[in-house]
């Protein structure tokens, strides 16, 4: 309790009620809660600053080496697609017959999928195409790989079968010719109308695939 004291004079001069500090602050506790309590809001401030620091740190990317900064992956181009060494064997053969007859042998830049049966629907395939500056939507020719010579042949069968009934004749020209062809563990697929070009090309890039790997019988 603060102890108070009398109005009266002292000295010629009035004084008032005086209030005199607790026990606690006239030891000195008082003013040690107070440097305390600044203190501990110093610390708090310090840690505050120090976390803000560290997450502007991380933005500007100082984990990437040295110094660099992290930027968003930008958008690329697919890659090529990657082509096997028995597509790639087999590639030769058909651009060695081509050169026979005159004809060269390209990757084309539109993608094209002849109609297919179940098994050539499903297997891994490269498509080439050679260039007929008078009719520049034909000239394509299908690989096909499989796993082994006997899948390719079983596959090989299949498809003949597929082009010679109903379901497979219908997503072709009424005079479409076929060439299928198998060379180890691919096959070759190309087919042309005499009617849908403009030249004899088309019939001459089939005969000249006839001269490679081993053909099926296609039903008529």
């Amino acid at each position: 309790m603060a102890a108070r004291v009398r109005r009266g004079t002292f000295a010629g001069r009035p004084i008032g009620l005086v209030r005199r500090g607790s026990a606690g602050r006239r030891d000195g506790t008082g003013r040690r809660a107070f440097f305390g309590r600044i203190h501990r809001g110093r610390g708090v401030a310090r840690t505050a600053v120090l976390l803000l620091a560290a997450l502007a740190v991380a933005g500007c990317g100082i984990a990437a080496p040295h110094g660099s900064v992290a930027l968003p992956p930008r958008p690329t181009s697919s890659p090529a697609p990657t082509v096997s060494s028995a597509v790639g064997q087999t590639r030769l053969q058909i651009a060695g017959a081509l050169a026979t007859a005159g004809f060269g042998l390209t990757v084309p830049t539109v993608p094209f999928r002849p109609p297919e049966s179940p098994r050539l629907a499903a297997a891994p395939r490269a498509v080439f195409q050679v260039p007929l500056p008078d009719d520049p939507g034909h000239g394509y020719i299908v690989v096909y790989e499989f796993p082994d010579a006997a899948t390719a042949t079983l596959a090989g069968r299949e498809m003949a079968a597929y082009l010679g009934t109903g379901p497979g004749r219908i997503q072709f020209p009424p005079d479409v010719s076929h060439v299928l062809r198998q060379l180890g563990t691919t096959l070759v697929f190309y087919a042309w109308s005499p009617a849908n070009s403009p030249g004899p090309d088309t019939a001459t890039i089939g005969r000249a695939l006839t001269s490679i790997g081993q053909g099926f019988d296609i039903p008529r």
